[in-house]
């Protein structure tokens, strides 16, 4: 069982971006395995430490994970933003700190211990973009998508080294795939430190490539995945499937898997959030006496009672007849928008009962008796 992020970084609920950020760096300086070499469990401390961090900086993360625990984490579905599953590989967390505070202190701490930690380059993340019907925005959905990803080559294992073969350390740097260079200026001399160009920073050369991979350690197929989309997602909301991405070149960690949503158009309904919006077709007659009418929703058609004298634009609200709420419980409302229709072509009869009506209306004439102009409408309709 997880442990809880807060406790892993040894912080109050309440701390603040500074506090979240002080005290991840203190748990992985004090966790980072060079520094524990006689610890066999401080790999996954460090691990574990980066990935409590990982959600407490991040505001929606950390609101999911506050009122629902990993598990709200895990399958948290954000607008700029995505679910969180920790990390397959040390090299993964490492590629965080570095990301972060640019391995400041790291050279001097492990001096001396078991050397430089050559992170082999990470994986390119994979977007792609999964259509959805406004019926799954309503009851959630389970996907699964086919896409060429770049995978460990079955014949090196990803050493990217022919059978037989072997990687030697780079002559270059020595193994630590990094080359300094002094330089100096009129202000003092610097040092600039940056990758290795003859092994392309990983610290090994390799005189005998696989020939399947030509020495890349990958190779692209096809691979299935599984998405399970939560209710109430919008268009370019994401899920992110971490570590699902495409294999870093020679044994280097994954990528993530990005899939954005992407909402297809119903032409029932305009969303506004979680509410949904729907145009009532009525005909003049109907908008002059009233009418009990059904309408569609994304569960049962509903029945809405569309009152006397009503005009264009006159809305009827469906309380809970809309989408569910993504982030918090409860459902938005269907909003019944009446249109009143002008009939563009007319039968005989009809014609001939407009004809009797238009001798008799007069909409800014009151009739004695109250009823007015909708009083004769229906007078003369039902005559």
């Amino acid at each position: 069982m997880k442990r809880d992020y807060y406790d892993v970084l040894g912080i109050q609920r309440n701390a603040d971006d500074n506090a979240v950020k002080k005290a991840y760096r203190q748990a992985a300086l004090k966790y980072h395995p060079d520094r524990n070499p006689d610890d066999p469990d401080a790999e996954e401390k460090f691990k574990e430490a980066t990935e409590a961090y990982e959600v407490l900086k991040d505001p929606e993360l950390r609101s999911l994970y506050d009122r629902y625990g990993h598990e709200g984490v895990k399958a948290g579905v954000r607008g700029g933003g995505g679910g969180f599953g920790g990390f397959s590989s040390f090299d993964e967390a490492l590629n965080i700190f570095m990301r972060e505070f640019g391995g400041f202190g790291f050279e001097d701490l492990f001096r001396g211990g078991r050397g430089r930690r050559t992170a082999r380059p990470r994986g390119a993340d994979i977007k792609v973009r999964v259509k959805i019907s406004l019926e799954d925005v309503m009851n959630g959905v389970k996907k699964t998508i086919r896409l060429p990803v770049l995978d460990t080559c079955p014949d090196c294992n990803g050493n990217g080294v022919r059978e037989g073969g072997n990687a030697s350390r780079c002559p270059a740097c020595g193994g630590s795939g990094e080359i300094q260079q002094v330089q100096r200026s009129l202000f003092g001399q610097f040092v600039r430190v940056g990758p290795c160009a003859n092994c392309g920073g990983e610290g090994q050369v390799i005189d005998d490539p696989c020939r399947t991979c030509q020495g890349e350690g990958r190779k692209k197929r096809e691979m299935s995945f599984e998405l399970d989309i939560p209710p109430g997602v919008a268009t370019d909301d994401y899920l992110t499937l971490r570590g699902q991405g495409n294999v870093g070149r020679r044994g280097g960690p994954r990528g993530d898997l990005l899939a954005v949503i992407e909402v297809e158009p119903d032409p029932r309904f305009t969303r506004r959030g979680a509410d949904l919006v729907h145009d009532l077709p009525v005909t003049f007659s109907q908008a002059a006496l009233g009418t009990t009418v059904e309408v569609p929703t994304l569960t049962q058609p509903a029945r809405v009672k569309v009152p006397p004298g009503v005009q264009t634009g006159h809305v009827i609200q469906l309380r809970g007849k809309g989408l569910p709420h993504l982030r918090r419980g409860g459902r938005g409302d269907l909003f019944v928008r009446v249109v009143v229709v002008t009939p563009s072509e007319l039968s005989d009869e009809e014609r001939e009962l407009f004809e009797q009506l238009s001798t008799i209306e007069s909409p800014a004439e009151v009739s004695q008796d109250g009823g007015g102009f909708w009083q004769k409408v229906k007078d003369a309709l039902f005559d």
